[in-house]
């Protein structure tokens, strides 16, 4: 029989229901082996006091002499494997918290050389419909529902767990370095002068000249006394309106010109500066440093700063509440929209094709290149392990099944023994 385990066992308190029946049924199977073991050595006594008044209980005491080596042999060698027989070290036992760390190792290459391999992997998700499975399971809309509403608590988490200084900080970096530090000029040179160049910019220009006309429309008031009030004093209030009145006209005669004539020296006038201003936005050192200065300026201001942390916490909280509000419309399409595509692979064959095969293609890949840190999972966390405890998990495992073992070699011992005797019985007298 096993001998009891040194150390002190886990509570049944503290551990799941599952091992709490694994460990009852471990002490049954013990219980009988054990009884197995001392029915054959009542049965040994009682055979050898009778065998010389009939001869027939020698052939019963065969029996249960080898059906006592048997017990004891297995005994020892079910023993051997989590600990020392009867606490003496006796070399090649406690095999597995001896070799626990070579036990990893072996299970980790065992695990990597036979299971982790691109061709299993790839004849295990080839023989497997998995595009098809998915899209059957998206298509029906509770199960729609719960992904999209496990993907928004994933959100919500992430969300939440970030740092709002951290993500400003991370935003402001990224912002100079792709945003800032870049120059501007040359850039906006060249795309100023392609403008130029194919007559785009003739549309924003009937805009601002449309727009001043309607102004001049309706500010006429804004013209009184802009010119006459620099005029002298003794002038007449008749002169001071005719100035003003004639200024005013002036200039929607020529918005109006300007209107009217595609070919207008004022839209020649446009064309030429922003054309020189294109070139020099590329080429001019000077007006480079301006537009960049001016950047500068205008992104260093606190108010930015202030306006983009707030965009920030604004997006977030509304963010925020979409994800948890079931009934909201992200919550709505997102579920909407993994049905639509449930339904589509459910569907469409040539889809399901390219699914499968992305997703077969990712798993190989994954396999072949990380099989090994895959399986140094097992190697490590076996290492982490104590050797009692360890000894005691595998034992909890398989023992009630080596149990088994030690009353077969009770029954198979006995029948050894029973065979022997009769044989050599026979052939020596």
């Amino acid at each position: 029989m096993a001998s009891t385990p040194t150390a002190t066992p886990v509570p049944e308190l503290f551990e799941g229901s599952a091992d709490q029946e694994r460990r009852r049924a471990l002490r049954v199977m013990k219980g009988v082996a054990l009884g197995a073991l001392i029915f054959m050595a009542v049965l040994f006594v009682v055979a050898f006091a009778l065998q010389q008044q009939a001869p027939g209980w020698a052939y019963v005491r065969a029996a249960a002499e080898g059906g006592m080596v048997g017990a004891l042999a297995d005994w020892f060698a079910v023993t051997a494997l989590f600990r020392h027989p009867l606490g003496i070290p006796i070399p090649h036992t406690a095999i597995i918290p001896n070799r626990k760390d070579e036990i990893g190792r072996t299970l980790g290459e065992f695990v990597e050389t036979e299971f982790l391999r691109g061709d299993v992997v790839r004849t295990k998700l080839e023989s497997t419909a998995i595009a098809a499975r998915l899209g059957e399971w998206l298509a029906q809309p509770e199960h729609a529902e719960r992904v999209a509403a496990e993907g928004a608590a994933m959100a919500s988490g992430v969300l939440t767990a970030l740092s709002d200084d951290d993500v400003q900080d991370v935003i402001e970096s990224l912002a100079r370095e792709h945003l800032i530090a870049p120059e501007w000029g040359p850039s906006l040179g060249g795309w100023l002068g392609r403008i130029v160049d194919s007559g785009a910019h003739h549309g924003a220009v009937d805009m601002g000249v449309d727009s001043i006309a309607a102004w001049l429309e309706a500010n006429h008031a804004a013209f009184t006394g802009l010119v006459s009030r620099r005029l002298p004093s003794w002038l007449p209030s008749v002169a001071h309106r005719l100035v003003d009145d004639t200024i005013y006209n002036e200039a929607v005669k020529f918005i109006a010109a300007v209107q009217a004539d595609a070919q207008h020296p004022a839209r020649h006038a446009i064309d030429g500066y922003l054309t020189r201003l294109a070139d020099n936005l590329q080429h001019d050192p000077a007006t480079i440093g301006r537009l960049e200065d001016a950047k500068s300026t205008v992104f260093d201001s606190p108010r930015v700063r202030e306006l983009a942390a707030e965009a920030w916490n604004t997006a977030k909280t509304g963010l925020l509440a979409s994800l948890a509000d079931p009934e909201s419309s992200l919550r709505r399409r997102a579920a909407s929209a993994l049905a639509e595509i449930g339904g589509r692979l459910t569907a469409e064959p040539a889809l399901q094709r390219r699914v499968d095969t992305w997703v077969t293609d990712a798993a190989v890949f994954l396999v072949d290149r990380y099989r090994h840190d895959i399986a140094s999972i097992i190697t490590e966390t076996v290492e982490r392990w104590d050797a009692r405890e360890t000894s005691e998990k595998i034992e909890l495992m398989v023992g009630r099944d080596l149990q088994y073992i030690r009353l077969n070699g009770t029954i198979v011992g006995a029948l050894a023994g029973l065979a022997i005797y009769t044989i050599a019985n026979a052939v020596l007298g």
